[in-house]
């Protein structure tokens, strides 16, 4: 007899969506594809010779450190050098605030495993990332929507929800590419307050700024508050995550939390049920990265590397796009996020740029609302200048023909 599996099947399983991104990057594989889909870093850019110089030297040694089973909230010495990280970018933490997940996706599953109930309505950006709303969806989760504009999520959208918390990508957004101004986030900050709301600060970019002038983040403007008031500065109301997979190589799955010490024992025990420990060998090598000081020359790399990128990409944009049309302007990060006009659909716009051997990601699924028809995000993070010059200009005709121009 043959098992019926869908008799078997979890409840939570009809929560639960597959990535519409992941299945559109199986169609921009094709070789000689020129594809501005995929968010992910430029491989030429990870430090290659110096991670395998560190492994031979983890692996000699302190295998055993690297090897065997290790502490759930992770390697001691990496979290220390964490919270020195996260105390010069002025969010005071000590290592018991320190969390080291396996990749920021992970980060938001635990979050969202130890902090939602079925029904539980979640304020997000609208558009998001789509990973989050995989992960917080898979726990039962309700969305609200924070519209945005080119300033950043709108501070009013906050009030009224009663929601569990409110996930926020402040700086050089997925999938727009925008950074929240400095009075939008402390009104957003002040919002929250009002609301007795909690944040998640989602920051995997903020480091790639290689334009303007750096804002404080969320946690830091939280943590400026507490000190005001008397606190230890450690903000409590700001649950701050960051990751190496923009800054090393996202194959090495290392991210962190910063969160006070009531969350990181939830933590803490949700990670023992997920994974029981993030990888002992990739952590101690982040860490030697971060002892022999490689790690400032590695994110300059990689900052002047996307600014000449993006550069190429705004005037490819200006020189083919028909006028008219909305484009971001990121000072950092890895995406641009074009509006079109509203009778140009990028859903069934996609297979089409594909035959003309181009790709991008239509914006639609990152809306939680019935919105962004005629969006799409593109990259340039990890395409050669010549190559951006090129695809927009196949993109940019293709547009046109759409709209008979």
């Amino acid at each position: 007899m043959q098992v019926n599996w869908n008799d078997r099947f979890a409840t939570r399983l009809e929560w639960m969506t597959t990535s519409a991104i992941r299945d559109i990057l199986k169609c921009a594989q094709t070789p000689g594809l020129i594809s501005m889909a995929g968010g992910w870093p430029e491989a030429e850019l990870f430090p290659t010779a110096q991670l395998a110089e560190i492994a031979q030297q983890v692996l000699t040694q302190s295998p055993r450190d690297s090897l065997q089973y290790g502490l759930t909230d992770g390697l001691t010495v990496l979290r220390e050098q964490l919270a020195k990280m996260s105390t010069a970018q002025g969010i005071p933490a000590q290592p018991e605030n320190i969390v080291i997940t396996s990749g920021t996706q992970q980060s938001l599953d635990l979050l969202g495993r130890i902090l939602l109930n079925e029904g539980d309505t979640l304020l997000v950006e609208n558009p998001t990332f789509l990973g989050a709303l995989q992960s917080f969806k898979a726990y039962g989760a309700r969305f609200r929507a924070v519209p945005m504009d080119d300033q950043g999520a709108i501070p009013e959208e906050l009030d009224g929800h009663d929601a569990k918390f409110y996930y926020a990508l402040p700086t050089f957004q997925n999938p727009t590419g925008v950074t929240t101004t400095l009075e939008r986030r402390k009104a957003l900050l002040e919002r929250a307050r009002e609301q007795n709301l909690v944040i998640v600060e989602d920051d995997p970019y903020g480091v790639l700024r290689f334009e303007g002038q750096p804002l404080p983040t969320l946690a830091q403007l939280a943590a400026e508050e507490d000190i005001a008031r008397g606190g230890s500065g450690l903000p409590q109301r700001v649950i701050y995550c960051s990751s190496f997979s923009k800054i090393l190589a996202p194959g090495l799955r290392l991210s962190w939390i910063v969160a006070p010490r009531e969350l990181t024992g939830p933590l803490v025990m949700a990670k023992q049920g997920a994974d029981l420990h993030t990888n002992a060998l990739a952590q101690s090598m982040a860490s030697e990265f971060i002892r022999r000081g490689w790690m400032p020359a590695q994110i300059e790399r990689i900052r002047e590397t996307y600014r000449v990128r993006r550069q190429a990409m705004l005037q490819a944009i200006e020189a083919y796009f028909p006028s008219g049309i909305y484009y971001s302007r990121p000072e950092g990060g890895l995406f641009m996020w074009v509006e079109l006009p509203g009778e140009v659909e990028t859903i069934p716009l996609l297979p089409k740029a594909v035959e003309q051997q181009v790709a991008f990601v239509p914006g639609k699924p990152f809306y939680i609302t019935d919105a962004g028809d005629s969006t799409m995000r593109l990259t340039f993070a990890s395409i050669q200048p010549e190559l951006i010059h090129e695809g927009i200009r196949r993109l940019g005709g293709l547009i046109k023909a759409h709209l008979g121009a």
